[in-house]
């Protein structure tokens, strides 16, 4: 079932308080997914040089101890996540962390703005663990998980990331993820999980590198990804959402002169301020909506 949340900001009164509101947003979802949340927020942009990783340890760790092994500018520790501003590249940190002891730790995105944290456990709970609330910024798309593709964990919570500053949520489910796993593998995409998820985000990526704007790339999905699917995708610039011909996936958008939002239902959208006022419609099957310059 799952819930979904993106919103976009054009405005500071918004971006200041852009955490508040989409855990506002996700709360309203978390019936629809009572498994696990996610969510992948764009802010701080690194410093030239540098990109910014998000780390997830799958058990009790020390940060201090963790990063000590690794070159970085700085770390901020959120609970079982970890954000390392560093010159490495993502291959490089996932080597080293792969070559040391204990509880597995795993880079869950990199880019210059994108910082994901996703966990197994109720909403609340795990907002309140990452503090959601207090971070600010110019845009965010959440997920909340109902298991029904592969097992409840963190490793198959959404959003999943395959490519800088990229990243996907999908309400729904994919009927040929094996057979296209297989050939974007073929193509040297690299996937974590048996996630059908997993293999849409890999899927835009390829398209990406393959010279397609995202406008176009989210087109391809309607030929080559069989199944029924509401995505939500995230890019440094802003957001774009597709659902796919049937559309048999509830969704809803609504846009004022300070926000653009988009949820699964309606109630998700009604706590944020001046919702009363907003431009308010479904969209249409097979268009792609996008907003902050994202096809470009």
């Amino acid at each position: 079932m799952c819930g979904i949340a993106g919103l976009y900001s054009k405005q500071p009164s918004v971006s200041e308080h852009l955490g508040e509101h989409l855990a506002e947003m996700l709360g309203q979802l978390a019936e629809r997914g009572p498994d696990s949340v996610g969510v992948a927020i764009y802010r701080h942009p690194a410093t030239p040089g540098a990109r910014k990783l998000t780390l997830h340890a799958a058990g009790e760790v020390d940060w201090g101890t963790v990063t000590s092994e690794l070159p970085y500018l700085r770390v901020d520790a959120h609970g079982s996540h970890a954000l390392l501003l560093t010159e490495a590249s993502a291959e490089e940190i996932e080597a080293l962390l792969g070559a040391r002891d204990g509880p597995p730790v795993r880079v869950v995105s990199a880019g210059s703005t994108i910082e994901i944290y996703k966990q197994a456990g109720s909403v609340s709970d795990v907002l309140e663990q990452i503090g959601l609330r207090a971070m600010r910024g110019s845009h965010a798309i959440g997920h909340t998980r109902m298991a029904t593709e592969s097992r409840v964990t963190t490793e198959h919570s959404h959003p999943f990331s395959t490519g800088l500053d990229l990243c996907l949520v999908h309400n729904g489910s994919l009927s040929n993820h094996n057979r296209l796993r297989e050939r974007l593998r073929a193509e040297g995409v690299r996937f974590q999980t048996d996630n059908d998820s997993e293999v849409a985000a890999g899927y835009l990526m390829w398209r990406l590198r393959e010279g397609d704007t995202l406008e176009q790339a989210l087109e391809g999905c309607l030929s080559d990804l069989d199944g029924f699917y509401t995505f939500a995708v995230g890019t440094a610039d802003g957001f774009a959402v597709l659902r796919d011909p049937i559309a048999c996936k509830p969704a809803v958008m609504a846009e004022t002169d300070e926000w653009v939002a988009m949820a699964s239902e309606y109630r998700a959208i009604a706590m944020l301020p001046g919702a009363a006022d907003a431009t308010l419609w479904e969209p249409e099957p097979g268009r792609v909506y996008s907003w902050g310059g994202v096809p470009a």
